[in-house]
């Protein structure tokens, strides 16, 4: 035999042994599939109910944020608090450089004490213009007299007459001093109340009992008017801004209960205490916030959550959790146990829980299906195993 005859003689024994093989294979898959049977758990579908939850992604925030800005041009010389400190009203956070303010204030001070002193001075001419006022009608009267009894021309009675007019021109024109006096002495007055208010902002205190969240600001800094110090919140006032779809948004409501799970692991109780009425037009998700209970002992703003509400209770037929399978386009359903072979029955769920699962469609009570589907393929020879698993 030459070589070139034995060639496709190896190629013919290798082909038919492929070919065998493949055979083999085939065999071996049909019989599994359709003469080998799985013993397998057999769950009944049972009708009942299910609590349900909405559950939603969201952050800490804050009701009741407070940011403490400059109201002056001027240089921070003291922060007093931390990031973490706890504040209570009234108490003096940050204070600023006033030199130059208490200097204005100092100047408006001695004008007040000049115009008091011309207050006194125009007070003093007024009461000397008034006395000569009287004078000057004392000598008239006297004058008229006199010349009645023939002792006086008609002249001194004229001038008289013309001093009595000086005298209450005199008097006008000391009143009219007196009154600019005491305009001037509001206007200082005024002037003296704003430069106390704008010496004030050079001390910084806290407009409520709250929590140092942010620091923005330190010595030496040179700070304009709008330039954030410090940021507070109110404890008291913290929730979680959780985001819920408009489609499951209207079986939330005021009041009802939640669970808040942290970043941290941490799970807290919680209620709804507000929904949005503005949806965001691009989500299509409403803000829904959920108060805490009581005050976590460690928090930040912004600290990611999760918000789980209960809104009351689904029903429908419960099967295992483990009982959901999937078929080869992706399709959610079971295995439903027909003439001893599992036959794939796509269904819609309604909620879940960590052993249970809600059918809501495509499936009945009393049917029975493969409680675990792990493994078991649509057309599977499948027969009941001793123990019927339960939901």
């Amino acid at each position: 035999m030459t070589a070139s005859t034995a060639l496709p003689r190896r190629r013919r024994v290798l082909a038919l042994a492929v070919a065998a093989l493949l055979l083999l294979v085939a065999g071996a898959a049909l019989y599994w599939r359709f003469v080998h049977t799985t013993a397998v758990q057999v769950s009944v579908a049972t009708e009942g109910a299910m609590a349900a939850h909405v559950v939603g992604p969201g952050s800490v925030q804050a009701r009741i944020p407070v940011t403490l800005s400059s109201r002056v041009n001027a240089t921070v010389t003291q922060v007093l608090v931390d990031v973490g400190d706890t504040v209570s009203r009234g108490q003096l956070l940050v204070t600023l450089d006033d030199r130059d303010l208490s200097a204005r204030r100092g100047v408006v001070t001695g004008q007040q004490e000049a115009l008091l002193r011309n207050t006194d001075g125009a007070r003093a001419a007024l009461a000397k213009a008034q006395a000569d006022l009287e004078l000057a009608r004392s000598k008239l009267r006297r004058d008229q007299q006199l010349l009645a009894q023939g002792f006086v021309s008609q002249a001194v009675v004229d001038a008289s007459n013309a001093s009595l007019g000086g005298a209450v021109a005199g008097v006008d024109v000391a009143q009219a001093a007196l009154a600019a006096r005491a305009a001037d002495a509001r206007t200082l007055v005024q002037e003296a109340r704003y430069s106390d208010a704008v010496l004030s902002y050079t001390r910084i205190t806290a407009p409520m009992d709250g929590v140092v969240t942010q620091r923005l600001a330190e010595v030496g800094s040179t700070v304009a008017p709008g330039t954030a110090l410090l940021k507070l919140v109110d404890p008291q006032s913290l929730w979680v801004a959780t985001r819920v779809d408009e489609s499951v948004v209207g079986r939330v409501q005021p009041g009802q209960v939640a669970s808040i799970r942290l970043r941290s692991g941490e799970v807290l109780a919680g209620r709804v205490a507000r929904i949005a009425r503005q949806s965001d037009a691009a989500t299509r998700e409403l803000d829904v916030h959920v108060a805490f209970d009581s005050v976590p002992q460690r928090f930040a703003i912004d600290q990611e959550a999760e918000v789980t509400i209960a809104v009351g209770e689904d029903r429908g037929v419960l099967l295992p959790l483990t009982a959901l399978t999937r078929d080869k386009n992706g399709r959610q359903g079971v295995l439903l146990i027909e003439a001893e072979r599992a036959v794939f029955r796509p269904v819609q769920t309604a909620g879940a829980d960590a052993r249970k699962v809600l059918i809501r469609q495509g499936l009945g009570g009393g049917e029975a299906v493969v409680a675990e589907a792990a493994g078991v393929a649509d057309q599977q020879r499948v027969r009941r195993a001793d123990a019927a698993a339960q939901p």
